[in-house]
């Protein structure tokens, strides 16, 4: 296939891109940037140039294309706390995507997030039948504007109907490996900061996680051959402990790992004090079994071992 990728120079693209051209596919990334594009011609894809906000290059290279996969999200203004206005701007670029799309069955993958935003009691382990209801856009998980994001991992699941072979992959905050900047490289900085690598209560509460190769790999399987309508589970671990997270952060950076309570969360973690006191453990017994996907890369403890994080 002629795959046409956003975000294909970010954390996850920069795994999938070569993912992709290994499996025999042709690839051309999205490049905001002339650093971006040196990057994916060096990597072996050709190049559109624009941002997610240039909804005629999204139009034309979906168009161009045999199928899409969708990573590009507005992280830098989501963590700044405008998450409803990052979702807003996912659901442009898909609503471009599904104009593009329609009537062809090829597929469209995109990526979503799994924690906090299914709408879910703590603790209770996230399948991919979960957050499908009707409703379920509109509960709110511990990150004001992230219902956005379900809403439009419905919109996605819809254009089944439409004639595209659509497919939503959620991906844990803890999707990690060398070169990560997201939720985990946040994390370590506010420890750097407070001098304290901070847990919430006893710490027990579980996030899920997945190393990037093994999650580029899933949106490769899902691009291939996914059903139409089909929600994957981009998890290779079931829930880690954060009080386990807080421990190698104290070794690795030589400060302590201390306890915070709920009231003070806002003040050691800002916009990621919803997520990191969250118990959101998640499983992919459903993705394994539908697309025989089975990750192979470190788990998160041992990745955070590595020191590349620290270094």
């Amino acid at each position: 296939m002629h795959v046409f990728v956003t975000g294909a120079s970010g954390f996850v693209g920069r795994g999938l891109v070569p993912e992709l051209i290994a499996a025999g596919h042709t690839v051309t990334g999205l490049a905001r940037s002339d650093s971006a594009a040196a990057a994916l011609q060096a990597a072996g894809a050709a190049v559109r140039t624009g941002s997610l906000d240039d909804l005629d290059t999204l139009h034309d290279a979906a168009t161009a294309a045999d199928g899409v996969i969708h990573l590009a999200f507005k992280h830098d203004i989501a963590f700044a706390g405008d998450f409803a206005g990052a979702s807003d701007a996912d659901r442009a670029a898909i609503e471009t995507f599904s104009r593009a799309l329609a009537g062809t069955d090829k597929p469209l993958v995109i990526a979503s997030g799994i924690l906090g935003v299914l709408g879910l009691p703590p603790g209770v382990v996230a399948t991919e039948h979960d957050g499908l209801a009707a409703n379920d856009g509109d509960l709110r998980g511990p990150i004001s504007g992230a219902e956005g994001r379900i809403a439009n991992a419905h919109f996605t699941l819809a254009l089944a109907a439409r004639g595209v072979r659509s497919s939503v992959v959620r991906l844990p905050p803890a999707t990690h490996g060398d070169g990560d900047w997201g939720f985990l490289v946040t994390a370590i900085g506010l420890a750097r900061e407070k001098g304290a690598a901070a847990y919430v209560g006893d710490g027990t509460n579980r996030w899920p996680a997945v190393h990037r190769d093994d999650a580029a790999r899933l949106f490769r399987l899902a691009l291939e051959s996914a059903p139409a309508g089909s929600v994957l589970h981009a998890v290779g671990e079931e829930g880690v402990p954060i009080r386990e997270v807080a421990d190698v952060f104290a070794a690795q950076l030589r400060i302590p790992a201390t306890s915070v309570n709920s009231d003070q969360v806002g003040e050691y973690f800002g916009f990621l004090g919803g997520f990191w006191g969250f118990d959101g453990p998640a499983s992919a017994q459903l993705t394994r079994d539908l697309l025989g996907w089975e990750p192979t890369g470190p788990g998160l403890i041992a990745d955070l071992k590595q020191g590349h994080y620290f270094s």
